[in-house]
This record gives structure tokens, C-alpha cells and sequence, in this order.
């Protein structure tokens, strides 16, 4: 009968014992290895913001489509959410030509400050086709900053609160459906003989 040989005597084993788990490389001094942490990127409503109201009006073309499309519009600004928007209002031309308007008033909370959400109005009515061939002339889309939180300014560029938006019911109207805090009584009295019809 033969004999398996024997095995050398001081010879280490080769292997660790069957059934046992493969040990881990260590890191460092014995430390888990730490991956670097991704870049937090704050949502929109992170960034501090404040309140803006914004008028639109249009009488050129589709005026209904592009003041809902401005709507829209406003709400993809940089640091931009809109947070309420009017029905759609018909008033006739004040101190200016052309077909009936339609108009319409929007609630922000943006992160811009005055002088940048004036500018990117004034973008949006350029993509929108807006010329001003003279003063008070029918216009493809009209962006009017009613209001930017309690900002009281006058400046050659801009002047807050907007100096004629208690002269006109097609802005205090849509204003007063979304922000009545923000109308007086007396105020949508003075304009009553006006005439704007709530279209949709």
C-alpha cells in the first residue's frame, strides 16, 4: 500500500484555510479610502429671492399665444420661479394704436436683482419681435416691472413701484386676482370706467 509523502516539516502553508474570506488591501494606515464628495448645486428655491410683479401685454399678431408664452418664459429666468399667474384680460389701447390688447400680470420670486430682471425683460421682448418705431406703437409683447419687492427708485432707466400702473385697470385688474393685498379698494374705483374683459 503507498503512502502519500509526508509534508517537509517548518514549510508554511501556502493558502488560507479553505473556506475563508480573501483579505482586503488596506488603504493608507488601515483607513477606508475616501472618494471626493461631488459639488452640492442648489436648486432654484435655495438661491435668496425676492417678490416681483410683472405686466404683459401684446395687441400684434397671436397676442393671447405670446403673452402665455412669455408667461412661460419668465419662469426659465436664471434664479426665476413664477409663482402666480392672472387670467387673460382684453382692454383697448390707452394712449396708444392698434388692435385691443391682451394683458395679463405674473407673481416671481427671483434671485436677480432689479437692473438684471429689467434686462432680461427687455431680452424677451427683443426675442419676441418687439420694435419701437414710435412712442406708444402696437408692439408684438410688452414686459412692464410693476413691482420688485418694497423698492421704492427713480432713475433714468427705471423707476419703482411703475409710475402709471394705478392709472390703468388692465394691470390692476390681473393684479388684484392674484395679489389683492396689493390693490386698494379706491384704487380699482378710479379705473372702473375703464373697460377690461377677463378672456380666459
Amino acid at each position: 500500500m503507498s503512502r502519500s509523502p509526508a509534508r517537509p516539516a517548518g514549510r508554511p502553508n501556502s493558502g488560507p484555510p479553505r473556506g475563508a474570506p480573501p483579505k482586503r488591501a488596506a488603504s493608507g494606515k488601515g483607513a477606508p479610502s475616501k472618494r471626493s464628495a461631488a459639488p452640492v448645486r442648489r436648486g432654484r428655491d435655495e438661491y435668496p429671492t425676492v417678490s416681483a410683479y410683472v405686466g404683459l401685454g401684446a395687441n400684434l399678431g397671436d397676442a393671447a399665444a405670446t403673452v402665455q408664452e412669455a408667461m412661460t418664459a419668465l419662469g426659465a429666468l436664471q434664479r426665476t420661479v413664477v409663482t402666480a399667474r392672472s387670467s387673460l384680460y382684453r382692454s383697448e389701447p390707452v394712449n396708444a394704436e392698434g388692435p385691443d390688447f391682451v394683458n395679463a400680470v405674473v407673481a416671481l420670486r427671483t434671485g436677480l436683482d432689479a437692473d438684471q430682471l429689467l434686462a432680461a425683460l427687455q431680452r424677451l421682448e427683443e426675442a419676441a419681435g418687439r420694435e419701437r418705431p414710435f412712442p406708444n406703437a402696437p408692439r408684438t409683447l410688452d414686459l412692464d416691472l410693476l413691482m420688485y419687492a418694497n423698492t421704492v427708485r427713480h432713475s433714468d432707466t427705471l423707476t419703482l413701484p411703475h409710475p402709471r400702473m394705478r392709472e390703468r385697470a388692465f394691470v390692476l385688474k390681473p393684479l388684484a386676482e392674484i395679489a389683492p393685498d396689493k390693490v386698494p379698494a379706491a384704487a380699482l374705483a378710479r379705473v372702473s370706467g375703464q373697460v377690461v374683459k377677463r378672456i380666459v
